[in-house]
């Protein structure tokens, strides 16, 4: 069997929070950011709702 790496539950760095602020400023998508910083679409969202940021909606 392999092993998957997962990140659960993981602090956000202060590296992180920078890119996240970033990328928001810059109107990526949510799904992109996850991808970005490997984190979950609700992690990415939670996180930006307590800095205060929007993400843009793409449609």
């Amino acid at each position: 069997m392999t092993e998957r790496f997962e990140r659960h539950r993981q602090p956000w760095r202060q590296d992180e929070i920078q890119k996240l602020h970033q990328f928001a400023g810059k109107g990526m998508s949510l799904k992109a950011i996850a991808k970005a910083l490997t984190r979950s679409e609700e992690s990415v969202k939670d996180r930006a709702k307590a800095d205060g940021l929007t993400i843009a909606k793409l449609r």
